[in-house]
């Protein structure tokens, strides 16, 4: 489906379809910034897709020795196996109570969400972009975009957050701030449990509470989520059929969930000329081929890049 002179829904716009002629760009690292910094600058709208590569580059860490120091209880407690590795990994244990399961939840929300302040690169990459009509895509779940100064309307994030929780079987489509309670769970913690008296029940059902991240099919999308939803429709929508250049700008975005942002961006990219992409990716900045020279892969770490684009732009 072309979208030219058409409504872009989110469903129509997500693609689960790869391109098929993939390469790494061989160009110099300093032209392929010059012919970003243009890109950019031509363009009068950019739709920034971020994925979990732009948290790490803003230098948020969720394994190693950081792991083993903040969650030390907890690898003492459950053992140093595969799930004792990383937040990632340790959202997946089996723990065996919900005072457990929300002794870990919480303080994984408060580590990697409500204390989390990694924003120093999305407050240079929205300064980069100040003069331009912006929105964010992202599939990242700590709300850096919001805590940098991003407006509410020109984000939405698909898959989740960690400061909401939801019934667990998705009984009825609404979602609570649960940042309160995660600190009331945090202090209160002991031997990584919590109180059973903190355990959070479904106030519709009586039920299990889950986290509010697309983990299962009882994801919950409450109102909040489609109106974030129309207004990414509606921006991409206005900008392709304006007629004016639009730049697609990916950070971060791997082969993990590449339905959301990655392929989509593709093709965008190739079925409307307007459109350039520029993709920066440490490791997996392949872009296809056949869209010449209106697609740029930065095979180079995100934030030493923005740094440069930021510069090559003044």
């Amino acid at each position: 489906m072309s979208f030219c002179n058409k409504r872009i829904t989110f469903e129509n716009f997500l693609s689960g379809i790869p391109s098929r002629d993939y390469i790494f760009q061989k160009a110099p690292y300093e032209d392929q910034i010059y012919q970003a910094a243009k890109m950019i600058q031509e363009a009068e709208y950019v739709l920034v897709g971020i994925g979990a590569g732009m948290s790490v580059a803003a230098c948020a860490i969720y394994g190693g020795d950081w792991f083993k120091e903040n969650f030390a209880d907890f690898c003492a407690k459950y053992g140093n196996g595969s799930y004792m590795q990383d937040m990632y990994s340790a959202g997946f244990y089996p723990y065996p109570s919900e005072e457990a399961y929300w002794g870990y939840w919480s303080k994984q929300c408060m580590k990697a969400g409500i204390e989390a302040n990694h924003t120093m690169l999305y407050k240079t990459l929205l300064s980069m972009l100040g003069s331009k009509e912006i929105f964010c895509l992202s599939t990242n779940v700590d709300g850096q975009l919001e805590k940098a100064g991003l407006t509410a309307d020109k984000i939405f994030c698909t898959q989740g957050d960690y400061f909401h929780i939801q019934c667990a079987k998705g009984c009825h489509q609404n979602r609570y701030d649960a940042r309160e309670l995660f600190r009331q769970m945090d202090a209160a913690r002991v031997d990584c449990l919590i109180p059973s008296t903190m355990v959070p029940k479904c106030p519709v059902c009586g039920g299990r509470m889950n986290m509010n991240l697309r983990i299962d099919q009882y994801f919950v999308q409450d109102a909040e989520w489609y109106i974030a939803e129309k207004h990414f429709e509606d921006f991409l929508s206005e900008a392709i059929s304006s007629g004016r250049k639009i730049c697609l700008l990916e950070l971060g975005v791997g082969f993990n969930t590449p339905t959301i942002i990655r392929f989509p961006f593709e093709k965008l990219t190739r079925e409307n000329k307007q459109i350039s992409l520029l993709r920066v990716n440490l490791n997996e900045a392949v872009v296809p081929e056949h869209l010449g020279a209106r697609a740029i892969g930065i095979n180079v770490d995100i934030k030493q890049s923005i740094e440069d684009i930021c510069r090559a732009m003044k």
